[in-house]
């Protein structure tokens, strides 16, 4: 299972908004993380927290640009985390190896066809709208078949635009347009979402359904939803800390 460990280059993501947001900053935890064993680095640009407000194009690339041009040169991979296909096809360019569409195609028409061009790997995500209305679209009947069923109208659409299937991986999207029950049930059911045969990312680190209204008073509970997928076939886990993660895989 690998590590992908979050790099928010931004003043209010949830959990860590501010605390690496200048460049330098960032670069620091880069090192940490890269010193604490991590597999992937995923630099985003843009708060998806619940109610967060989208920025503009410029002011995301003026964000993740310089980081990931610092960082490529560390040795670790470099995943992007935005929803827009120019930030993706920068940050290729800069030194990235992955997109990490948390839209997972929605958001910007030309992302697929963008990704097929790169010929990167793609993390294609459930997502039903941007983070300031998604709250009001968790509504499921059976919420697993229901985000397979989504999921895989978007795989089709990838594969057309000419995405190849081995660089696709799919994340059921934890806390987007889901609520606390929804989550868990995604969780028991992993096994539904590994069966599609495309590996599985899972991120919920620090998210408001492990309880609590601090997130980072959640940690505990985090490495605790890692232990739990251990030996289940999942691809990776997308975490703000990295170490008790690689602690915890690497006791396995």
């Amino acid at each position: 299972m690998l590590v992908m460990g979050i790099l928010n280059v931004t003043p209010d993501s949830f959990a860590d908004g501010g605390k690496h947001f200048t460049v330098d900053a960032a670069i620091d935890r880069a090192k940490e993380m890269v010193a604490e064993g991590v597999d992937i680095i995923d630099v985003g640009g843009e708060s998806t927290r619940p109610g967060a407000e989208r920025i503009s194009l410029e002011e995301e690339l003026n964000r993740v640009l310089p980081v990931i041009k610092e960082i490529s040169g560390f040795g670790v991979k470099i995943s992007i985390d935005t929803t827009r296909a120019e930030v993706a096809r920068k940050a290729i360019e800069a030194g990235a190896a992955i997109v990490n569409d948390v839209s997972g195609g929605k958001a910007d028409p030309e992302m697929f066809s963008t990704v097929a061009a790169l010929k990167c790997k793609y993390i294609l995500m459930h997502w039903r709208t941007h983070s300031k209305d998604m709250n009001s679209l968790a509504v499921y009947g059976d919420v697993v078949a229901e985000v397979l069923a989504e999921l895989t109208e978007q795989i089709e659409k990838a594969l057309l635009a000419g995405v190849k299937k081995e660089n696709l991986v799919i994340d059921p999207g934890l806390g987007f347009s889901k609520d606390i029950k929804h989550n868990w049930e995604i969780l028991e059911r992993v096994d539904e979402l590994i069966a599609t045969g495309y590996p599985v990312l899972i991120g919920g680190s620090r998210k408001r359904f492990l309880g609590g209204d601090d997130p980072a008073k959640r940690e505990a509970a985090t490495v605790d939803l890692t232990r739990s997928l251990l030996g289940k076939g999942i691809w990776g886990v997308r975490v703000h800390s990295v170490k008790p993660h690689k602690d915890v895989i690497g006791a396995m």
